[in-house]
């Protein structure tokens, strides 16, 4: 069986989609490689800052990996601008979409929102509001996605600082979107996981 049978959907068989759920199994498992090949289009987007948004992006990430930070923190990291690409209003919500299924709900939550976050270091420059983050100051996540913008976000920005590169993280983004996507496990609703640890920092940075 090459393609199914039908045109319309409603019309196709047990047989159509036990054929199209077999497929659908094989090109999920390639989504973790599609993502990395999807990060290095960062390179050309969003010019001006003394970094791209490719450098950006493993800078944070390479933050968040010496700060002792866990798979999901770091994967977040890496992948919270990847929205730019085709999303570049909504870079952050497109960004947690992406992770949603395979990392922790504060981590989700922290990509979704850091894009109003940020606003606070430069909101005044451009006519926004800086302090549109305090519409969630009653969510648990609140100090969390503070920290996220302050220590991995608003400081990678520096064409001096010793990145890792892309490959380093493969293997943490193949492990994390191998999950099983929306497992009570991987997403762990209300938990909250520190951004820092100070014991896996102090080994890392051996």
């Amino acid at each position: 069986m090459d393609h199914v049978k039908f045109t319309q959907m409603k019309d196709g068989d047990h047989a159509d989609y036990a054929f199209l759920d077999r497929l659908e199994h094989q090109y999920t498992e390639g989504t973790a490689d599609r993502l990395l090949e999807a990060m290095v289009s960062l390179d050309k987007s969003l010019s001006g800052y003394q970094v791209t948004r490719l450098g950006h992006s493993l800078q944070s990430a390479t933050r968040a990996w010496f700060d002792g930070a866990d798979d999901d923190w770091i994967v977040g990291a890496l992948l919270h601008d990847i929205g730019d690409i085709f999303a570049p209003h909504n870079h952050d919500e497109y960004a947690a979409t992406v992770l949603k299924p395979f990392v922790r709900e504060q981590v989700t939550w922290c990509v979704q929102t850091h894009g109003d976050f940020q606003l606070i270091y430069f909101g005044k420059y451009v006519g926004a509001n800086p302090n549109k983050r305090d519409a969630y100051k009653d969510n648990p996540y609140f100090d969390d996605c503070v920290e996220f913008c302050e220590r991995w976000d608003q400081t990678s920005f520096d064409p001096n600082y010793p990145n890792k590169n892309l490959a380093f993280f493969a293997e943490m983004v193949r492990k994390v979107f191998a999950r099983d996507a929306y497992h009570p496990s991987v997403i762990r609703p209300g938990y909250r996981m520190p951004l820092t640890n100070s014991g896996n920092a102090t080994d890392r940075a051996n």
